[in-house]
């Protein structure tokens, strides 16, 4: 039997496209199909048992259904790859020829959504790039199995200009840049799963492997990016004006945006702001739910989240409830009449807060009486609670209920406000008619 032959390291011209066509239809496709399919069942119960039941669902490798993940095209396309060694000598291998271009095409689309959606999972770029990334991927697909990518990659290579020192074409471009999107993706891929094995039950020490987690990834980054140049044939000492360039900017229009990201690791190394403080920063208080290079992400009890330039923070005054000590004291106000008896109050005011939950009993409440006001004597009741991130109105609330019903049960009234009405007699009414 004559077989197509193996070029499988350049596309097909247009003779070998046209025998391609012929071999398809031959009897011999339909066992080239089920190769095929051997392949993808393989490949389905590699992932599936090496996966699971519930440990690794939903990762960047393996998925939610196995064949979303990234390991499913990639171990179909090395056991296509295999299987279409050993049977080259005895069949045309055309199914094998259309389909290990299209296992590639979907291997790089699975890897680039995968791990753009696990590091930027709240951002809504990710949808478009997906969309790009997959028409890309598919044309270059179609154009090499046609045979029209070499002519077009020809015509790229003949418009060049020069950068620097060294003469680059469009072509280079093209591929430094897919070399850099590449790289980037890797890039993100490693340094997301080693940030996650870094803060997988981190404590007291979650600020420090925080800023090995960032400087990592920056590291990675940027050598990537630099692989990716080199790649090119873009030379790197032309980067030499680029980086003259970066520190005029960064000496005039980014000092704000580089104070940020300094000061976003000084915070990360001397660990005086940490995830999970509970902070006030500018009339905003919120627990820390995540620092970054250049902001810090503030969380309230009422949900709303504020982003806190990293500068703020090292500039203005923080106040910080849980730096050294997560007790936190509260306080709350009540009015009672002027003939109330103090020395009875006092005690059952705080033997009643003291049995609220959440009320710490050491130290235990305290009342003091703050003012003389004009309708009533103003108590001040002061309690403390260690768990400030749960909230502070409804241990509040509590702690205002148990003072109304012991003001109730001991018959202590809460004054209204009191006015003097001072009414004129008639001799000054007619003085002022005058």
């Amino acid at each position: 039997m004559t077989s197509v032959p193996d070029h499988s390291t350049r596309p097909l011209t247009a003779d070998e496209l046209a025998a391609l066509w012929g071999h398809l239809h031959e009897r011999s496709a339909l066992i080239e199909a089920g190769l095929l399919a051997v392949c993808l069942g393989l490949a389905w119960l590699v992932v599936r048992f090496w996966r699971g039941r519930q440990s690794s669902a939903g990762s960047v490798w393996f998925g939610e259904h196995v064949v979303d993940g990234v390991l499913f095209p990639v171990l179909a396309l090395l056991l296509s790859i295999g299987l279409r060694r050993v049977f080259i000598d005895e069949l045309p291998m055309a199914v094998f020829r259309v389909a290990i271009p299209v296992l590639v095409s979907l291997a790089v689309i699975r890897l680039t959504v995968k791990v753009l959606k696990a590091a930027f999972p709240a951002s809504q770029a990710v949808k478009v790039v997906e969309r790009t990334v997959s028409w890309l991927a598919w044309l270059g697909t179609v154009l090499w199995i046609t045979g029209a990518l070499p002519l077009i990659l020809e015509e790229l290579d003949a418009i060049t200009f020069k950068l620097g020192a060294s003469r680059v074409s469009v072509r280079n471009l093209i591929e430094g840049s897919l070399s850099a999107v590449l790289v980037l993706i890797l890039s993100l891929s490693l340094s997301s799963a080693i940030e996650s094995r870094l803060l997988k039950g981190a404590g007291d020490n979650l600020s420090l492997r925080k800023i090995a987690a960032n400087a990592i990834r920056a590291l990675l980054l940027t050598l990537g990016l630099i692989m990716a140049l080199s790649v090119a044939g873009i030379d790197l000492t032309a980067l030499s004006v680029l980086g003259g360039a970066v520190g005029v900017g960064v000496g005039f229009g980014l000092q704000k945006l580089a104070a940020n990201y300094v000061s976003g690791f000084v915070i990360l190394a001397e660990r005086s702001l940490r995830i999970g403080d509970l902070v006030k920063v500018d009339n905003f208080e919120g627990r820390i739910t995540d620092i970054n290079t250049r902001y810090t992400v503030l969380r309230s009890s009422g949900g709303r989240e504020a982003i806190v330039p990293n500068e703020v923070l090292m500039t203005q005054r923080v106040e910080n409830a849980s730096l050294a000590d997560t007790k936190l004291m509260l306080t709350t106000v009540v009015q009672v009449e002027y003939g109330a008896q103090l020395d009875t109050l006092f005690p059952a005011l705080k033997a009643a807060i003291a049995e609220v939950p959440r009320v710490l009993q050491d130290p235990g409440p305290a009342v003091h009486l703050s003012a003389f006001a004009a309708d009533g004597l103003e108590l001040t009741i002061a309690f403390w609670i260690v768990d400030p991130e749960n909230g502070q109105m409804s241990v509040r609330s509590d702690v205002n209920m148990a003072v109304l019903r012991t003001l109730n049960e001991l018959g202590v009234d809460i004054p209204f406000p009191q006015r003097v009405v001072r009414q004129a007699s008639s001799h000054e009414v007619s003085s002022a008619a005058r």
